[in-house]
């Protein structure tokens, strides 16, 4: 919600978490490239981005902190471009004075922009990433006449682009969820503070979604399915007296777009996330029974009513009850135990599919490629993200493990089907 005399808003229910979990390992940061067939201007990027900005005023801001909540503040300022030197999704010092909640990065032939989860999700990111490469272009004198999945700079906000759509849609006559089981964790060793690996694979769009054609699923289900054999595997290679002691349900934090269910154009956080899960204490499990177990949960679970139920959860939820009744310096201090014990605690790791991305036909073979990096965590030290530009599918983990088990497998599965993948690391 927008207070349009004091030029300030609240933070959305996700954002007050994030606010206050952030640290080093937790940097809430996620990231989206796009590589260019030429290497980038950075002074070219530097006025895209400051023509760009008055379209999105909601990500103009800087954080403040309130005796109870932060909020955030819109600013005349604009950020300034940098060249990526660092890895990426590292800590971004958010709360010191005059900082954004993002920030836009080069390299080669590479435009990065990483946002905080405090001000937006994946949607929102990818849109201004489109945005703002559309124009970086114009500035070089490719004109778009298309305005499909981005903002042109000379548009004007909507102001449904500021609302917290959790709180529009929250309806406290329905039941909160139950809360879910403790999940299974990777007793992998930690690498230093500072350090995020990536691992990208690259394979082609086509020959993965003929695979998951064939046995009648979407792409995320048949990926999600790989994802769960490989996370068993891995179990079932501990020694024994080790995976006793660790076993758990395998549960996967899969996020969900909203928008496409609930009519609203905010530009701030909207998603739910479902979680499938598959308890190897309970026997083995072939592929087809994972296969079939993940589509029908997705197909129960992305519904309408059951999506009600995650908003009342995650606005009535115990992380909340701490967010109101709490000073801030109480909840700086609280909130990341809490987060750890009472969310982190429930997931494995976590899949997010961002879908295919589209460009303009005008500026389209200008760009290589698209690539999303899922925000650190020190609960689910390994995280996955995909999307996919023109024939290619870019399947991304990000690691805060020297630990390459996990990856190893899932790759190895994909090539004994006959489909070649190419990994690159950082």
């Amino acid at each position: 919600m927008k207070n349009e005399k004091n030029n300030w808003f609240r933070l959305d229910n996700a954002g007050k978490l994030y606010s206050s979990i952030m640290s080093t390992r937790v940097s809430t940061l996620f990231r989206f490239s796009a590589t260019l067939t030429e290497v980038v201007s950075p002074q070219i990027l530097q006025n895209a981005l400051e023509n760009l900005m008055p379209r999105f005023p909601y990500f103009q801001v800087n954080l403040k902190s309130g005796f109870f909540w932060y909020y955030f503040v819109q600013t005349d300022k604009v950020p300034q471009v940098e060249e990526e030197t660092f890895y990426p999704c590292m800590n971004m010092e958010m709360k010191k004075r005059g900082k954004f909640p993002f920030r836009v990065l080069y390299y080669n032939k590479k435009i990065s922009v990483e946002f905080s989860h405090a001000i937006t999700d994946g949607t929102g990111a990818l849109i201004f990433i489109k945005s703002l490469v559309v124009e970086y272009f114009r500035l070089k004198g490719i004109e778009v006449q298309e305005s499909e999945g981005f903002f042109k700079y000379d548009q004007k906000p909507h102001e449904e682009e500021y609302e917290d759509a959790f709180k529009k849609y929250y309806n406290k006559k329905i039941p909160k969820l139950r809360r879910k089981n403790k999940a299974f964790h990777f007793p992998f060793r930690l690498v230093p503070k500072g350090i995020y690996k990536i691992v990208n694979g690259i394979i082609p769009v086509k020959l993965i979604l003929s695979k998951a054609k064939e046995h009648n699923v979407s792409l995320t289900e048949f990926l999600l399915a790989l994802y769960f054999q490989s996370i068993i595997e891995v179990v079932y290679s501990l020694p024994h007296k080790k995976r006793n002691r660790l076993i758990k349900p395998i549960i996967l934090n899969v996020p969900i777009n909203l928008r496409p269910i609930y009519p609203s154009k905010t530009m701030r956080n909207f998603f739910i996330s479902v979680t499938p899960q598959i308890d190897p204490r309970l026997g083995t499990y072939s592929f087809d029974d994972i296969l079939r177990y993940v589509h029908h949960y997705m197909k129960g679970e992305v519904d309408k009513r059951y999506i009600s139920q995650q908003i009342t959860m995650n606005v009535k939820s115990e992380l909340s009850i701490i967010q109101r009744l709490f000073p801030l310096v109480l909840k700086d201090m609280i909130l990341p135990v809490a987060y750890n014990v009472l969310a982190e605690s429930r997931y494995t790791s976590g899949l997010s599919n961002m879908g295919k991305v589209n460009m303009p036909a005008e500026i389209e073979d200008y760009i290589e490629r698209f690539e999303v990096i899922p925000p650190p965590s020190q609960g689910n030290i390994i995280k996955v993200a995909l999307i996919s530009y023109k024939d290619k599918l870019y399947i991304t983990f990000g690691k805060l493990t020297n630990n390459k088990d996990i990856e190893r497998i899932f790759f190895r599965k994909i090539r004994k089907m006959n489909i070649p993948v190419k990994i690159e690391t950082n």
